[in-house]
């Protein structure tokens, strides 16, 4: 191999230098990378520190709330034991730990539920008079109280959801659309069988005449079966357009035994000694 000409030295130098500005770069690109993974090694170790701050936290924060919530069930207890009403939603009955091992569930005046000891009477008269324990009621009344999605969940029989919506059609006066009739001398209220079945398509759109001929039957054995025969039907006969025929009449009599209801019908005077409804506390 000859000497290497003057303009090929040039050239290998020019390379030299190039690849000498390139490692520099390369350099300071590392410099610049190592200074950044310090720092975010320095930020990771404040955040385990912070963590394990948190975390210290949160667990004295939890004993803490634990511990309160013992002191809140136990004072509790003492005062149902003392005979107090406590509202529903302020109670975790599966956790308080009374005398007896039993709270009731009950409805007052206000129309809010409470709990108590079994037959004790508030002696602060707090949400007014007692109306009824959630035993007392009837299944169809129990139905009755509830909103779509629990009515749902409760049971999935259409019949059976039409029979407490059409119950809480008589007795609830804000749902407006309730096909009831008052009636007279013996009976207190009535529903006709054509009026339940335009009543039916009205609350299930898109059902055919057919079909809710079907679910008349079907909703009037289910008021029977979830009033426990409070309700009865007769057949009547009707005239329409100079014909005769006869009609089914679904009906609550005078003398039926409504709980939470007076003989003249509607929602009525609370009973004076509502039977016990056993709910069993913790422990």
């Amino acid at each position: 191999m000859g000497d290497l000409s003057d303009r090929d030295l040039e050239s290998l130098t020019a390379e030299l230098e190039a690849l000498r500005e390139r490692n520099e770069r390369l350099a300071e690109r590392v410099e610049t990378l190592e200074d950044e993974l310090s720092r975010t090694t320095d930020r990771v170790d404040d955040l385990e520190t912070e963590t394990t701050r948190t975390s210290a936290a949160v667990d004295a924060a939890h004993r803490r709330s634990g511990a309160n919530k013992s002191r809140i069930e136990e004072l509790q207890a003492r005062e149902l034991e003392k005979g107090a009403h406590l509202r529903e939603e302020n109670v975790d009955h599966c956790e308080i730990e009374v005398d007896g091992g039993q709270l009731e569930k009950i409805e007052k005046d206000d129309g809010e539920p409470y709990f108590r000891l079994p037959g004790s009477a508030d002696p602060l008269g707090r949400g007014g008079n007692v109306a009824l324990a959630h035993g007392d009621l009837l299944p169809i009344q129990q139905l009755a109280k509830m909103d779509e999605d629990m009515l749902r969940s409760t049971t999935n029989a259409l019949p059976s959801r039409l029979a407490a919506k059409l119950w809480n059609a008589r007795t609830d006066p804000t749902v407006g659309d309730d096909p009831w009739q008052t009636g007279c001398k013996t009976v207190r209220e009535y529903v006709k069988a054509s009026d339940l079945k335009h009543w039916i398509r009205r609350q299930e759109p898109g059902t055919s005449d057919a079909y809710a001929k079907k679910l008349v039957s079907r909703t009037i054995d289910a008021l029977l079966d979830l009033s426990k025969n409070r309700l009865a039907v007769r057949r009547k006969r009707e005239r329409k357009n100079g014909l005769e025929y006869t009609e089914r009449r679904v009906l609550l009599t005078a003398d039926a035994e409504i709980p939470g209801e007076t003989g003249s019908g509607g929602s009525g005077t609370a009973s004076a000694s509502p039977k016990t409804t056993a709910v069993h506390g913790g422990g």
